[in-house]
């Protein structure tokens, strides 16, 4: 059998890698990583918004298979997982750093768990809150960006700066250092002759962009060449989505090349993690034979069409991922791979790799397969009512309940700017795609979220303390709101 390390990010966008040909971030292990391995160039998520995301490369299904809708649901019992078979195949299995799971710790087939959660309840069952807390730390960088009852109070510095800064934290304190540390002790673990699957995944580079001390000032901002696709305003299709996370239409050159800054300064500290993981790998001998997969659960726009995070329309900054795939033997070294590919293809791909069939058929295929790839690729998504993507090698095709239909020739209009619904001369392509997105239902009504905060769960839970944790973290708000007003 072979051994399996998925490392996940959080929010990555595609083209944030040396390999990817990105002028200005330093990535440096996870080009390593995309030299002995396969670099596909066109993968996508299922659905840009977390939990749902993983949820897919879990089950290698579609939301749309799976129902988990939002950021609070629960994968239905009778849904198989990679994880799950690979644990009944006699494989050790654990995770590290965000799931985001309801309830937190969920037996998706992971025996082990050890987490750090970054929203909702989540944050304060975790792991690593938990250490925070017992040593008198709180992550107020982080907690003013993501508790609703925090950012309200949040000083304008805040707002200017779209919410960029230095964290908080020392540094081996980071959620990345953390999460990177916990994964090394797992690795130390692995045996020479055992089965084991890992999952890393990793809170950043989503947002607060807030890298530690020595890390937040290793770009300068005015350097940077801001990434294609950047419009000096918001476009007349974008407008309705000016204000969402925060108000866009003042994001300027010197704001986005800030954002810039501190988003790559969180990407290099964590290939630096990723690197210290592979080092100890090949230290230890187990680096050939390990398939190693590097992915996001979604996109950022990075200033696409005036645009930060990933509140809005399904454009390629946000809804395509990297992907990388390390195989076991050193199979396909350095190829680069144009072929349409989706998350859906990650536990199939697994599954494949360890010799272990699926329960059921899957819709992904085996990336370990040279002619893999798809016709097309889907992704939905539920946050301002129905919509859905067609993704095709040429096109895209973009529909919502609040917007209606847009076509994009992709050859020709890379950056998503004219609309081609109403142009006759791509009628037939228009029929094509919606024939496509027809087949997979995603026109038709939602099936239900499924939720079950009682169900099955593994690892360290515990809610005794988490009033406490609260108390100490919204003390440690209050307190740096007091120096900064």
């Amino acid at each position: 059998m072979t051994n399996v390390l998925i490392i996940q990010a959080d929010q990555f966008r595609a083209d944030c890698l040396g390999a990817a040909g990105n002028p200005d971030v330093r990535t440096p292990h996870l080009d390593r990583l995309a030299g002995d391995g396969v670099r596909y160039r066109n993968a996508y998520c299922s659905f840009p918004v977390c939990t749902p995301s993983r949820y897919s490369l879990l089950t290698g299904l579609h939301v749309r298979q799976h129902a988990g809708w939002s950021n609070r649901c629960t994968l239905a019992p009778g849904i198989d997982t990679f994880p799950r078979a690979l644990r009944r195949a006699g494989y050790d299995t654990a995770a590290v750093g965000k799931m985001h799971f309801t309830p937190t710790y969920l037996d998706v087939g992971y025996d082990r768990l050890e987490l750090a959660e970054q929203d909702g309840p989540g944050r304060y069952d975790d792991d690593y809150h938990r250490e925070l807390a017992a040593a008198g730390l709180a992550p107020v960088t982080d907690l003013t960006d993501q508790e609703h009852e925090f950012r309200a109070t949040a000083p304008p510095s805040y707002w200017d700066t779209y919410g960029t800064g230095r964290s908080n934290l020392p540094e081996e304190w980071h959620s990345t250092s953390w999460i990177g540390e916990r994964a090394r002790q797992v690795l130390t673990g692995w045996t020479e002759t055992g089965d084991h699957l890992l999952h890393v995944s990793f809170v950043k580079p989503h947002h607060p962009f807030d890298p530690p001390a020595g890390w937040d000032d290793l770009y300068d901002p005015a350097a940077l060449t801001p990434l294609p696709g950047w419009t000096d305003t918001i476009p007349a299709a974008d407008q309705r989505h000016r204000r969402e996370y925060f108000d866009y239409e003042p994001l300027d050159l010197p704001r986005l090349r800030q954002v810039m800054a501190h988003y790559y300064a969180t990407i290099t500290h964590l290939d630096h993690e990723v690197g210290r993981m592979l080092d100890l790998l090949r230290r230890r001998g187990l680096y050939d034979d390990t398939l190693i997969v590097f992915t996001a659960d979604h996109g950022e726009y990075l200033g696409f069409h005036h645009l930060l995070l990933k509140d809005g329309p399904m454009y390629d900054p946000v809804v395509k991922v990297p992907l990388l795939a390390k195989f076991p033997g050193q199979r396909r070294r350095g190829e680069v791979s144009d072929a349409l590919a989706s998350l859906v293809d990650v536990a199939p791909t697994v599954l494949a790799a360890c010799g272990v069939a699926p329960t059921t058929p899957l819709p992904g295929q085996d990336l370990g397969d040279p002619a893999a790839g798809h016709d097309h690729v889907l992704a939905e998504d539920r946050r301002h009512g129905v919509a859905g993507m067609v993704r095709t090698g040429s096109h895209k095709l973009l529909w919502s309940d609040a917007a209606g239909e847009a076509l994009f020739d992709l050859a020709a209009d890379p950056y998503e700017l004219t609309n081609l619904v109403g142009d006759p001369a791509h009628g037939d392509q228009l029929r094509r795609m919606r024939e496509a997105a027809a087949r997979w239902a995603l026109y038709d009504a939602t099936p239900p979220t499924y939720v079950d905060p009682a169900a099955p769960q593994r690892g360290a839970v515990t809610t005794t303390d988490r009033a406490a944790r609260q108390e100490l973290f919204a003390a440690a708000v209050a307190e740096r709101l007091r120096h900064q007003l």
